[in-house]
């Protein structure tokens, strides 16, 4: 696997977390850890044993609760937080680590649909303002809502890859997941919209 044309597994770990976030699927919130503390982590990347906090690493974690929407939130531990507000705190520490790319793992699991579309629309934000986002989604209509280029898979190969009214067609979601439907525009944002067949 290579980062920026070098063997990921020959960088040394500070570097690569240096330039790349990861977001995993179900990570654990230390008890008793504030949000600020949490989103703080996410300068370890940068710390040295001879300056452990700077006025760069105050300004990133004031710029990633912001970016995230959670400025407010910042004394409150994020055990007491609903899962939205969390996993914005996850993302905003992965913000916190000033990475060109984030890669996220199913950042809408366990989310209802508010909390999903209000992190979508996070990871829409950082997109358009000039990171590398690449999330793992598997609700095909989210993926093809807010994304601008799809990679479908199966069995652990690329099957399709471009935008997604290229890579959301009905004979994709026969081959891939075996599922009959109907994938029409959506009305809305002219996106593929896909509807199972009854």
């Amino acid at each position: 696997m290579l980062l920026d044309g070098a063997v990921l597994h020959d960088l040394p770990p500070r570097e690569v977390a240096q330039r790349l976030g990861v977001l995993p699927q179900a990570p654990l919130v230390p008890e008793g850890v504030t949000v600020a503390d949490l989103v703080a982590r996410g300068r370890q990347p940068h710390q040295r044993w001879w300056q452990q906090w700077s006025p760069g690493d105050q300004a990133a974690v004031a710029a990633a609760l912001a970016d995230a929407d959670i400025a407010e939130l910042a004394a409150r531990p994020v055990e007491e937080l609903s899962g939205g507000q969390r996993q914005r705190v996850w993302i905003a520490m992965a913000l916190a680590q000033q990475t060109e790319a984030l890669l996220l793992d199913e950042p809408t699991t366990y989310l209802d649909l508010a909390h999903q579309v209000e992190v979508l629309r996070l990871l829409e934000r950082l997109r358009d303002g000039g990171r590398t986002v690449v999330a793992v989604l598997h609700e095909l209509n989210q993926a093809a809502r807010h994304a601008d280029h799809v990679i479908a898979m199966k069995d652990g190969r690329v099957v399709a890859t471009g935008a997604p009214h290229e890579v959301v067609t009905e004979q994709l979601m026969t081959d891939v997941f075996g599922l009959a439907c109907a994938v029409v525009t959506c009305p809305l944002t002219g996106a593929p919209l896909v509807i199972p067949r009854p």
